[in-house]
């Protein structure tokens, strides 16, 4: 107990003090980034989203986008204003039912005041009324919305939300979405989740999905085009909604025969993983340009051009292996990068193995001996990798190769039981590169700081292990190329937004 003492001579200063309303000192506005030092720009401080309800309404033939977000948070600390991070054009905002002032700033902030400061622990509704051509519009000298002959798509990382509706764009922010699209009949409205409904009316179609279970903003998606949609359910009972553009052309057979292999990846990864963690799954390849695919949340995105050599079923198991490495336990800052894509690639020469096209083994020796000591290969430090290289191939490759190892100094039984207690340690929630290490000295046993720093952090290539240990070889002869090497070469671009 702390008991406070005013002496006779202070009771005058006191009775003033107490005069002066306490939110006008306690009260200061909330940061306009979330903390990430690669991205410090992105998501906001002083308060936790919880539910985004977003009712959009979409027009293909002029990309126009209307919407009016509900956004349900909680403040977590005392608040003159606070930051969403956001592009189109705002025409109203209310916080708690009354209508606030806002601005802009910076390269993709909304700035919001309420009528009354916001207390420490205060439920918060924030409802912002929008408008806007996502395509004309550009945040540090890019677009993260793709245009499409027949509509739009929003699927990029580490940021896309900010181009369709207002949010907290960072990992650490998680949340449960509601999202309804109005599109024109004959228009499709895909987004992750669960399809709840669809209805039609005077030329119009609504299509309502729901995710409810934690979904970082990144993993967020919305795709309106003409899609083709198949349904069905994997073993495990996970429904399963797949979804093609009409106008893929040639790709379109090499697409539908690799992602609706869809469910029978993702029971096979539950093997290796645990369960899966959503109740919902599939994926969809939109007829745009870009290269890359994307982990967007139980519907993976996919460009045509990764089907453009044929059927590539090693690319839907990285997206889907990051359901569980990236989506269920995502990055606590970006610099975090190496236990998503380490983990997906590293579960491509998993499934290399068991198709019987190379051993995860023989896939480490040939990614070692690759790449010659002065290779820049080895400058890129997976643990920590810099925002300029955050997506280099090297994060991929070298980041897979420290799982390998890390396999072979622990043994089977207690790698296993990492790969598959991780994402259930962390579930719905975030966890760091150090983090990992921790989980996998105390299921093991041993201790790793020397691997890892060496795997991980070091800008040169690791000396191979002693002959005989498993790994490596020191063998003058060069590894032959295991046979899935070139198609899992043809997923490098994967994330190259």
């Amino acid at each position: 107990m702390h008991r406070r003492i005013i002496v006779p001579g202070a009771l005058g200063a006191a009775s003033l003090m107490l005069a002066i309303p306490a939110s006008a000192a306690a009260h200061s506005p909330g940061a306009p980034g979330i903390g990430d030092p690669y991205y410090p720009a992105y998501g906001n401080g002083g308060y936790d989203v919880s539910h985004y309800d977003l009712r959009l309404k979409y027009q293909p033939a002029t990309d126009r986008l209307e919407g009016t977000a509900t956004i349900l948070a909680r403040t977590t600390e005392d608040l003159s204003r606070f930051n969403l991070d956001f592009l189109l054009d705002v025409g109203e905002v209310r916080v708690n039912g009354a209508k606030a002032s806002f601005t802009t700033s910076g390269e993709q902030e909304l700035e919001i005041t309420p009528k009354k400061p916001l207390d420490k622990g205060s439920p918060l509704t924030v409802v912002v009324r929008y408008s806007g051509v996502p395509s004309s519009k550009q945040a540090f000298g890019f677009t993260s919305w793709h245009r499409t002959p027949d509509g739009g798509i929003a699927a990029n990382e580490p940021e896309a939300a900010a181009w369709w509706f207002p949010s907290n764009d960072h990992p650490l922010d998680k949340a449960t979405y509601d999202v309804s699209v109005q599109v024109p009949d004959g228009t499709q409205a895909i987004s992750n989740g669960t399809l709840q409904s669809t209805s039609s009316r005077l030329g119009w179609t609504r299509w309502n999905w729901r995710s409810d279970q934690p979904q970082a903003t990144y993993l967020a998606t919305l795709a309106v085009g003409r899609f083709d949609l198949t349904t069905g359910t994997t073993e495990g009972g996970i429904p399963v909604v797949n979804a093609y553009s009409r106008d893929l052309g040639a790709n379109d057979g090499a697409a539908r025969a690799s992602v609706e292999r869809t469910g029978e990846v993702a029971d096979w990864l539950s093997e290796y993983f645990g369960p899966y963690p959503f109740n919902a799954l599939g994926g969809y390849v939109p007829n745009t340009t870009t290269g890359y695919a994307l982990e967007t949340q139980t519907r993976p995105f996919y460009s045509p051009r990764q089907f453009a050599n044929g059927s590539n079923v090693s690319v839907v198991v990285h997206e889907l292996a990051h359901q569980w490495y990236g989506d269920l336990v995502s990055v606590r800052g970006w610099k975090d990068i190496w236990i998503n894509e380490g983990f997906a690639r590293y579960a491509q020469w998993l499934w290399s193995e068991h198709e019987g096209e190379g051993t995860a083994q023989e896939l480490a020796d040939y990614t070692y001996a690759s790449h010659p000591a002065d290779d820049a290969f080895w400058t890129v430090k997976p643990g920590d990798p810099g925002p300029e290289n955050q997506f280099d191939g090297a994060v991929y490759d070298r980041g897979a190769l420290a799982v390998q190892v890390l396999r072979n100094e622990i043994g089977d039984d207690a790698f296993f039981t990492v790969l598959k207690g991780w994402p259930a340690k962390y579930a719905h929630g975030n966890a760091s590169v150090a983090d990992f290490q921790r989980y996998a000295e105390e299921v093991s046993g041993k201790p790793l700081a020397a691997l890892f720093d060496t795997w991980l952090f070091q800008p040169s290539k690791p000396d191979a292990p002693a002959e005989g240990a498993r790994s490596l070889s020191k063998a003058p002869a060069a590894p032959v190329q295991p046979r899935s090497w070139r198609k899992i070469a043809a997923t490098n671009d994967v994330h190259a937004h």
